[in-house]
């Protein structure tokens, strides 16, 4: 795995550690960026991780561009050979699949998409093979998915699926971005699936909406009291499909502050995870069930 380093302008770097998504990449990444907070060296001001690189913002009348970059290829060097293992916590996340919301909005978009005469989750079904819309969306959330990085816009999480790489979904974004997406659309592209944290344009598949809120700038919602964004990178989602008037249900409980994310602490190892994806997947979600 060969890292790229490129200049952002004066004061940032950015670093590629692979040029295509993994695990292996993230926690490389992941390793790079501790080492660097660690370190508390005089003039980085943000360490942001990413799906398979990170930047780094410093100030260059601080630390030399040169000096900073040299830093951070000392820390790379030595990421190699970090342990792969984090204690993180598993989240239940429900999502209304096939929901009225999205379904609206994905159909004004037709002429956007590759398949102008079915539906985001139709044409996701049929190029990875499945027979159903139905077979995809238990595709999508019988295994967990691990949050790779959050950003684009405030508080979007991108997730990446706990599978082998033969049963990873992949799905294109749309041919040409919409102007609208629901806020909280739970959407795909590439090999990532993500939440849309606020209503705006996107180019992602569409699947379904969720009732939690997961990006609060005034901090009113209960569980975000501590802090605006729900996700961090590392954390594990457990996508449960919902009804109709499940959603409303818990929609109720999150506008009246009466509801509480099921999360569990667990840990995540990549190497026991490589050796034994089905039976580590199995031991986090049946976290969820204890205590």
């Amino acid at each position: 795995m060969q890292s790229r380093y490129s200049f952002g302008g004066d004061e940032h770097i950015f670093v590629e550690t692979d040029e295509e998504m993994s695990l292996d990449a993230f926690f490389k990444a992941l390793s790079v960026c501790n080492a660097i907070r660690e370190a508390a060296i005089d003039g980085v001001t943000e360490v942001c991780p990413a799906n398979a690189g990170f930047q780094v913002k410093y100030d260059p009348d601080v630390i030399k561009p040169d000096d900073m970059m040299a830093r951070i290829k000392e820390f790379d060097a030595d990421a190699d050979d970090a342990e792969k293992r984090i204690d993180t916590r598993i989240i239940e996340f429900p999502v209304y699949y096939q929901d009225p919301w999205t379904h609206e909005t994905l159909m004004r978009f037709r002429d956007r998409h590759q398949d102008p005469g079915g539906t985001d989750l139709d044409y996701a079904a049929r190029i990875n093979g499945y027979d159903s819309a139905e077979a995809f969306i238990q595709a999508h959330h019988e295994a967990p998915w691990f949050v790779s990085m959050v950003g684009f816009v405030s508080g979007l999480p991108f997730l990446y699926q706990l599978v082998e790489r033969e049963r990873q979904l992949q799905v294109p974004k749309y041919v040409r971005p919409r102007t609208d997406t629901p806020k909280q659309t739970v959407g795909y592209g590439g090999c990532f699936s993500c939440v849309y944290s606020v209503r705006g344009a996107g180019g992602y598949q569409m699947f379904g909406i969720t009732p939690m809120t997961i990006f609060d700038p005034k901090q009113e919602t209960n569980y975000l009291r501590d802090f605006m964004v729900f996700h961090k990178p590392g954390d594990i989602v457990k996508f449960t499909p919902i009804d109709r008037e499940e959603y409303d249900h818990i929609l109720g409980e999150v506008e009246a502050n009466r509801y509480e994310p099921k999360i569990r602490p667990v840990e995540f190892d990549l190497a026991a995870f490589n050796a034994d994806m089905k039976g580590v997947n199995a031991k986090l979600m049946g976290a969820l069930n204890d205590g």
